[in-house]
C-alpha cells in the first residue's frame, strides 16, 4: 500500500488525531512523572513527621518517668530540710538532743552564717542556689569510736545534710576524774539548696 499527496486530504483528520494522541500521551506521561515525584516527596515528609512524632512521644514518656522519680527525690529532700530555708533552729535543737544522749563526754559547736557553696565537681545547679552553713565542733571523747557514733547520729537523727570536712584528734590534758582522754576538733557545714525564685 502506497500514499501520495492526493491521499493527504482524506487522512488529514487521522493524522491530526494521531498527533493529538501523541501530544496527549506525552502530557500524561509528564504529568504522571510529576505526580509520582510529588507523591514520593509527600510520603517522605509524612514518614519524617511520623518519626519526629514518635521521637517526641518517647522523649515525653521518658521525661514523665524522670519527673515521677525526681518528684519523689525532691519531696524526700524537702522533708529532710535540705531544700528550702536554712533550718538553723532545728540544727541547734538536734545537737542539744544529741548532747542529752551522752554519746560523748561533752561537746561545743558553732554554726557560722550561711554562705554560697560551690561543689568541687562543678554540678549544674539549674534554678537552685547551693549554700553551706559552716560548723565547728569540739568534742571530749573517751575513745575514737565515740566520734564515729556522734557523726552517725547527726546524719540519722538531725534534718539536713552535714558535710564533714576534717577532724583532728589529740590527747586531752587530764584534769580530774572522768576527764576525757581525747579531744576532737571537727569542721564541716550544713548543706542546703534553695530555689532562686522562692521568697
Amino acid at each position: 500500500m502506497s500514499f501520495s499527496t492526493a491521499d493527504i486530504p482524506e487522512i488529514k483528520f487521522s493524522l491530526i488525531a494521531f498527533a493529538l494522541s501523541l501530544a496527549l500521551s506525552a502530557g500524561l506521561i509528564s504529568f504522571s512523572a510529576s505526580y509520582q515525584e510529588k507523591a514520593l516527596q509527600e510520603r517522605q515528609s509524612a514518614q519524617k513527621q511520623l518519626t519526629d512524632a514518635r521521637t517526641q512521644l518517647a522523649t515525653a514518656q521518658s521525661d514523665q518517668e524522670n519527673m515521677a522519680a525526681y518528684q519523689a527525690e525532691f519531696e524526700s529532700l524537702q522533708a529532710q530540710k535540705v531544700i528550702g530555708n536554712e533550718p538553723r533552729l532545728d540544727w541547734s535543737e538536734g545537737l542539744e538532743k544529741l548532747r542529752k544522749q551522752g554519746l560523748v563526754l561533752d561537746f561545743k559547736y558553732n554554726i557560722a552564717p550561711q554562705q554560697p557553696y560551690t561543689p568541687a565537681a562543678g554540678i549544674e545547679a539549674g534554678n537552685f542556689a547551693f549554700n553551706l552553713s559552716p560548723m565547728t565542733l569540739q568534742l571530749d571523747l573517751l575513745h575514737e569510736e565515740q566520734l564515729l557514733h556522734i557523726l552517725s547520729a547527726m546524719r540519722a537523727q538531725m534534718p539536713g545534710w552535714f558535710i564533714l570536712d576534717r577532724c583532728n584528734l589529740s590527747a586531752a590534758a587530764v584534769q580530774g576524774e572522768g576527764a576525757g582522754s581525747l579531744k576532737a576538733d571537727c569542721t564541716g557545714g550544713w548543706f542546703t539548696m534553695k530555689n532562686r525564685n522562692s521568697p
